[in-house]
């Protein structure tokens, strides 16, 4: 087992699907299972407009071929694990590079940067990990800024993998992990609730919305930014009693169960469509409305 990177892009041509799978070719083989049972952390490349860099965790559970696709693998993210960044962390920042195992002796980066599967030291995952989740008040152990960067991992001492350890189980809370996709989700949609399209921010200068899952944690839903949506109060109660829903293209929908559907549409932006967050990774997935859709939304 060991920790590692997968680098991932909306745009790809491979069938991912982060917070569930991640295909890759026979040439990643035994670098995927070297992370099997481990976590994995996943960047945006930087040739991405407006990449994210670092910007989720999850846990590698399994790995498969693909039943679709003979020369494709299927890697299986454990079912709960994932978790997208509150502060999704750039490549490089004010500090240099984040991933410091991937420059050479020479302190330049390494060809193994192209890598689109790589290893990762638990020193580098213990940096990345708190800058993109930034829970400044959690009692975890100082990181180590002072390891050598040279070398394809740095060489790991036994409390970095410990602390490591102690890190991912405190992110397994789920009062952590519900505080961590309100930022993230809020955050995609600039504190606006979708589907009034107000933002209000109540006296001790907080958002008056709510992160909502849109299939529940209850029923295996992802701690995904694209399994969640901001929705104030009164919006966030009728969408998970399915009195309103959102078809895939986030027309909102109204059920005819409703028992004042004039009140329901005030309460609807003039659009009548959902407000979607600006960055195309963070929109609703389609796969999430659906189940929604079916289990939810009163027809």
């Amino acid at each position: 087992m060991g920790f590692g990177v997968f680098i991932h892009r909306s745009d790809s041509i491979y069938d991912d699907r982060p917070s569930e799978r991640y295909q890759f070719p026979p040439q990643y083989l035994n670098r995927v299972e070297a992370c099997l049972g481990d976590w994995i952390v996943y960047l945006e490349p930087r040739k991405v407009p407006g990449t994210r860099g670092y910007f989720a965790m999850a846990k590698l559970e399994q790995i498969v071929p693909d039943p679709k696709r003979s020369d494709r693998y299927l890697a299986l993210i454990e079912p709960g694990s994932y978790l997208d960044f509150a502060n999704p962390v750039p490549f490089s920042g004010a500090g240099g590079l984040v991933e410091r195992g991937l420059l050479n002796p020479q302190g330049r980066i390494s060809g193994r940067a192209q890598a689109a599967v790589r290893p990762l030291s638990a020193n580098d995952f213990n940096r990345i990990v708190a800058l993109g989740l930034n829970e400044e008040d959690a009692f975890l152990p100082r990181l180590d800024e002072t390891a050598p960067t040279g070398g394809l991992q740095e060489e790991p001492a036994l409390f970095d993998y410990e602390q490591a350890r102690d890190r991912v189980s405190y992110f397994a809370s789920r009062p952590v992990r519900d505080r961590i996709f309100r930022r993230s989700v809020l955050r995609a949609y600039q504190e606006r609730c979708a589907v009034s399209g107000l933002k209000l921010i109540n006296g001790g200068a907080r958002a008056e919305v709510a992160a909502a899952h849109i299939r529940p944690v209850h029923a295996q839903g992802p701690d995904s930014i694209n399994n969640g949506i901001s929705l104030s109060g009164t919006v966030h109660w009728m969408f998970d009693r399915g009195l309103i829903g959102l078809s895939d293209d986030l027309d909102i929908l109204i059920s005819r169960q409703a028992n004042d559907q004039e009140a329901v549409r005030m309460l609807i932006n003039p659009s009548g469509r959902a407000i979607p967050p600006a960055q195309a990774s963070a929109r609703p997935h389609p796969a999430f409305l659906q189940w929604h859709r079916e289990h939810c939304f009163k027809q």
